[in-house]
């Protein structure tokens, strides 16, 4: 691996490369999940050894906080999108949570982002992760008032981030081990407990938003 390899130079070489670590690192997660991907799993799937890899993203955990934040702009263009339709809390929520659960690696990214991928990472790499993710909350949040003016932009961020901790809570339930799988076959009652992602989302975002006026009021 280390004979062949050749250093980027040129900015468009290094962007190639970058471009080739992150589309390996995304087929790796669609395929495993982000938490079972490790940076010699990248670095193998792309013909590099892990110092190399490390020559163009700081860590692992980099690497996917890059594909946080190009899967969120996704997400938030197509969550954007529907909420110029959209009209009343119910209407609001099922443009969110329709826009997660076309997405599921930014619903696996996001289940992990502040548990896992903000950690090992430079100060500047978390900057601006950081304030990726407030400007995404308030661009989103402030496109949401249209839909419910009940609510400032300040509650569409709050909005939005509430929508992004219940997914974090809601997706991994949707991708049980193995041994959960069992034990639901063997006893479904247990299983009817967890409830199914879209639907489950869209109301808890319904009741979240519904009830964000009534703070208004100091109640």
């Amino acid at each position: 691996m280390e004979a062949s390899f050749q250093r980027a130079r040129r900015p468009e070489q290094k962007n190639q490369r970058r471009e080739t670590i992150l589309a390996a690192a995304t087929d790796l997660a669609q395929a495993s999940g982000v938490a079972r991907v490790s940076l010699g799993d990248i670095a193998a799937a792309v013909g590099l050894a892990k110092s190399n890899v490390l020559r163009y993203f700081g860590t692992r955990e980099e690497i996917y906080l890059q594909l946080t934040m190009r899967e969120g702009a996704d997400w938030a263009a197509a969550a954007g999108a529907a909420l110029h339709e959209a009209s009343g809390f119910s209407a609001v929520a099922d443009a969110l949570a329709g826009a997660y659960a076309d997405r599921p690696l930014y619903c696996d990214l996001t289940t992990h982002a502040e548990t896992m991928l903000e950690h090992n990472v430079s100060v500047e790499a978390l900057r601006v992760y950081k304030r990726w993710a407030i400007d995404t909350y308030f661009t989103v949040g402030r496109q949401l008032t249209t839909a419910c003016p009940e609510l400032s932009g300040a509650d569409g961020a709050s909005l939005v981030m509430a929508a992004s901790a219940f997914v974090a809570k809601l997706f991994p339930l949707t991708r049980p081990s193995p041994e959960l799988r069992e034990l639901y076959d063997r006893e479904p009652e247990i299983a009817r407990v967890f409830p199914p992602f879209r639907p489950t989302l869209q109301h808890m975002i319904a009741a979240t938003a519904a009830g964000l006026p009534s703070t208004h009021r100091g109640i």
